[in-house]
């Protein structure tokens, strides 16, 4: 009779449990199916600014503003992309711009490298009060340095030049790129560096054979982070940059829209071409961006 009774008892439990255990399966596909809702959701108003432009450089310019708007446009106009080069010159501007961009992100890369490297792992009188400072720097509004650094170059006649958009990238390349090199180098175990020096390597062998090959992600980031800042620096290209066959995409795209504000379809298109490089840049990098980011300070 017990025998009985304890064969009922876990039968009864095995079942509450299988019941439960689906409870658990369809809440957990519920709260799945909300998250991903959500997701899509906001995806879709994150792309909503993107697609309307893209929408608009392909209708006519009156239709931009009709109300109630267009999602579609009633006919795609893809005719509003041949952008007459006295309109907008993209090739001048794009490779303007890129004379700016690749040494920046080159020199701006490596010397951050080498800072972020030298204030994780050297040992120098006054680092600390030199890290404190470069941290620090971050704090200043761009405004604040402005106009003394106008003065500066206009004093060494290098206005209308690329050169004040290119040099500050060989001091450092930035305190933000410096101050996330050198965390990220500091997770990595002092043993990597101990067992170079024992091998006899010197602190630029270590750096270029061990700790750069670690870093990897982290300096792609800082490489995507600078390429994003000099191809979207508006205001120090229009300080310095005065002449228009130096005009970058930036400049040329405020040229753009001041000289010729009744097409505002080309605007838009102007606008597309502009940002394309950019993107597809950043697709190219994206692994590393999100994985530099997400393992800095974890890294082992």
């Amino acid at each position: 009779m017990s025998e009985t009774a304890n064969q009922k008892r876990s039968i009864i439990k095995r079942a509450l449990f299988r019941s439960s255990l689906r409870s658990k399966k369809r809440s957990e596909k519920i709260a799945d199916s909300i998250s991903f809702i959500i997701i899509i959701v906001v995806a879709a108003l994150v792309m909503l600014p993107i697609w309307w432009m893209v929408r608009s450089s392909l209708m006519k310019s009156i239709e931009i503003f009709r109300w109630p708007p267009q999602f579609f446009p009633s006919e795609w106009l893809f005719s509003n992309y041949n952008i007459k080069p006295t309109t907008f010159d993209f090739w001048l501007y794009l490779g303007n711009t890129l004379t700016i961009v690749v040494p920046s992100v080159v020199f701006g890369t490596v010397t951050a490298t080498f800072c972020g490297y030298a204030f994780a792992r050297l040992r120098f009188k006054g680092k600390a009060f030199l890290f404190s400072l470069c941290v620090g720097s971050m704090l200043l509004p761009t405004m604040v340095t402005l106009i003394p650094l106008y003065i500066a170059w206009a004093s060494l006649g290098l206005t209308d030049t690329y050169w004040p958009l290119i040099l500050p990238y060989l001091c450092g390349g930035g305190a933000f790129n410096i101050f996330l090199i050198r965390q990220f180098i500091k997770t990595l175990p002092r043993e990597l560096d101990e067992s170079a020096a024992i091998d006899g390597a010197s602190y630029m062998r270590t750096l270029t054979s061990i700790i750069t090959p670690s870093i990897k992600p982290a300096i792609i980031v800082v490489a995507l982070l600078i390429f994003i800042t000099t191809w979207n620096d508006l205001l120090q290209q229009t300080i310095y940059i005065s002449s228009r066959e130096k005009y970058t995409m930036a400049v040329g795209l405020t040229t753009f829209m001041g000289s010729f504000k009744n097409d505002y379809a080309g605007m838009f298109a102007a606008t597309c071409l502009s940002f394309l490089p950019g993107v597809f840049v950043y697709l190219i990098g994206q692994r590393y961006f999100v994985e530099g980011i997400v393992m800095t300070g974890m890294k082992n």
